[in-house]
């Protein structure tokens, strides 16, 4: 949900050189502004070392706000996957979903509105009817009219499908990153969820139970050819017909770094280029349409990834984040110390950060034009005028580079403006994964709290 890590040059870096719009050549264009990224997001999301974090912003009277939920129970731990996800054990998940819905109705007590839903993870449909039964607690609090959820194949069984249906959910994002049986296998997935064949026939029988089926899929995997990526676009294209492609680029952190090399192979970023534009040349000629720069949708109806349309947002639940009045906030990452909060009365966030406007400006800057789009006189609105004289230089730098085009008064993304966008939102992402190793320091410090205060 947001933000990078640090100034020094990543190790699987590439420079190229890159012709910018004056024929000039521009060295290690891409790899440039991951540095700068990085060292922003290292700068912003550096939280301020305050325990009296957990009161909510109060949210405003006629305002309503996308809600995100975390579930992080996971039944298999992907070696690539650096969200906040535990092992999932029954008995203290039924406990956290307790701890959840009760947070929940605290968040609708203080005045929180919301008209819509994302839960991720983790594998949020870990235990479907807890799932269920949460999401009719917030429709039945809340005047919900979109819902997107996330899921793996293993659970895309009829019974399932027909209580995520029933629960209101519009969007289902199904987590496939590949078709290719020995990428599965590396990833560890082959096991649990199944070969590429098993997994396409599942999609292929959920296709039309959703307003919008989302298949999420990785590329620039070590072992990954183009040909195996070929298929699997031909796959997602022809055979499944998926409504909305995302594929993300292999992201590596420090701690994934380790793991993914013992069972993926190294990152090699110089193959991300041409990987993005196959990618790209085969969904637009397919009659897909960008959602963003790196989602692809089939319709023009299709629920989009809600980061790019929600200017704040409330995460609830072990690892969520949220972003309100300016602040980014983090809930605990302990799952003992996130119940004993919600038991308290108070929600699970403990950590905060308030930003400057300039830095609030480049955010929305950042998660507007991943849509392809910005409005900047809406823009100017939202920041009393001082949108377009407060990124000058941004914006210059972008229409340096050719990333940008101006029409009437919106900005729009060209072909190498996007996938410019998918190299800033790649560092952006593995910011969170910094911040998220942040929030896992804290854990054995936050267990000693809960012993002390026990004892």
């Amino acid at each position: 949900m947001a933000i990078a890590t640090s100034f020094a040059k990543p190790k699987n870096t590439v420079t190229r050189q890159v012709h910018g719009t004056q024929g000039k050549v521009v060295p290690g264009i891409e790899a440039l502004v991951g540095r700068l990224i990085q060292a922003a997001s290292h700068r912003y999301l550096k939280f301020d070392n305050t325990e009296d974090a957990t009161k909510l912003p109060v949210p405003e009277p006629t305002g309503s706000y996308l809600l995100y939920l975390h579930i992080p129970f996971c039944v298999t731990l992907c070696p690539f996957c650096s969200f906040h996800r535990v092992e999932f054990k029954a008995a203290r998940a039924m406990t956290y979903f307790d701890a959840l819905q009760r947070e929940i109705r605290l968040a609708t007590s203080i005045g929180y509105k919301f008209g819509e839903v994302y839960i991720g993870g983790g594998t949020p449909t870990v235990m479907p009817a807890e799932l269920v039964r949460t999401l009719d607690l917030v429709s039945d609090l809340h005047d919900v009219t979109r819902i997107s959820a996330e899921t793996n194949p293993d659970d895309l069984d009829g019974n399932v499908v027909c209580q995520l249906r029933e629960a209101g959910i519009n969007r289902l994002s199904v987590g496939v990153q590949s078709f290719d049986d020995e990428l599965l296998n590396e990833m560890k997935r082959y096991d649990k969820y199944g070969s590429g064949a098993i997994i396409r026939q599942r999609l292929t029988r959920v296709r039309d139970s959703f307003d919008t089926l989302n298949v999420d899929m990785i590329f620039n995997f070590p072992h990954q050819t183009d040909a195996s990526l070929q298929r699997d676009l031909a796959i997602l294209t022809g055979e499944i017909a998926a409504d909305q492609v995302s594929f993300y680029p292999l992201m590596a952190t420090r701690t994934t770094r380790k793991a993914m090399q013992q069972s993926l192979g190294n990152v090699d970023f110089s193959r991300e280029s041409s990987m993005y534009r196959q990618i790209a040349d085969h969904m637009l000629a397919s009659g897909y349409t960008r959602s963003s720069a790196w989602c692809f949708s089939r319709g023009t109806n299709m629920i989009d990834e809600y980061i790019t349309k929600q200017d704040e947002y409330l995460g609830l639940g072990s690892g969520a984040f949220s972003f309100l009045g300016g602040r980014i906030m983090a809930s605990t990452f302990s799952i003992n110390h996130y119940i004993k909060l919600i038991e308290q009365g108070v929600t699970g966030i403990v950590r905060q950060r308030m930003l400057s406007q300039t830095d609030q400006m480049r955010y929305y800057l950042l998660m507007r034009l991943f849509s392809g789009c910005l409005d900047l006189d809406a823009a100017d609105s939202h920041f009393g005028g001082q949108f377009r004289k407060g990124l000058r230089s941004e914006f210059a730098a972008l229409r340096l580079y050719g990333a940008i085009q101006k029409k009437a008064s919106s900005i729009r993304l060209t072909d190498r403006g996007y996938y410019l966008w998918v190299v800033m939102m790649r560092e952006f992402f593995s910011g969170v994964n910094h911040l998220r190793e942040q929030m896992r320091h804290n854990i054995a410090r936050e267990s000693e709290v809960i012993r002390t205060a026990g004892s």
